[in-house]
């Protein structure tokens, strides 16, 4: 009886065809996620190089390990954020209008794992600029200025 009764609907109101570039809303992506991530990973990498052993071994182990999980996690999230944007939100007209967009997001997913791999702040700091560059590319696509003017002022760029 059901299904009689939805055939004769769909007969009336026939659905539409839906046509999206995008799994969501595109209101809802946005590079911040990856910003925010890349900044994390530095400051961990900042933290790491900052970190002194003391006399108590275990502690400094602790936060030692703690850091690294963090810097870790952080990283997987960039990288994951830079996903979702590239395969979700940037269309064939975003890539024409930014040739590079595939190679600056290749690169700092490489970026993303080599930070994993490593304590280097040059590599976080060169993650943070590549994710701006990013930033200010989607930010174009909606016709809007990207700046950072906090960076200088929270990691010395």
């Amino acid at each position: 009886m059901l299904n009689s009764l939805i055939k004769v609907v769909d007969r009336v109101f026939p659905a539409g065809i839906a046509h999206a570039h995008c799994d969501i809303p595109c209101g809802i992506y946005d590079p911040i996620g990856a910003k925010i991530a890349a900044q994390t990973v530095q400051k961990m990498v900042m933290r790491i190089q900052a970190l002194e052993e003391g006399a108590d071994h275990a502690a400094f182990a602790n936060t030692l390990a703690r850091y690294i999980s963090v810097k870790e996690q952080h990283a997987d999230v960039c990288k994951n954020e830079l996903d979702i944007l590239w395969h979700d939100y940037f269309r064939p007209e975003h890539v024409e209008q930014n040739p590079d967009i595939h190679s600056q997001i290749w690169n700092a997913s490489k970026l993303c794992s080599k930070n994993k791999q490593t304590v280097d702040l040059d590599a976080a700091k060169e993650l943070v600029a590549t994710v701006d560059k990013i930033a200010a590319i989607y930010w174009a696509t909606k016709n809007v200025e990207y700046k950072d003017e906090l960076a200088e002022v929270r990691f010395g760029a």
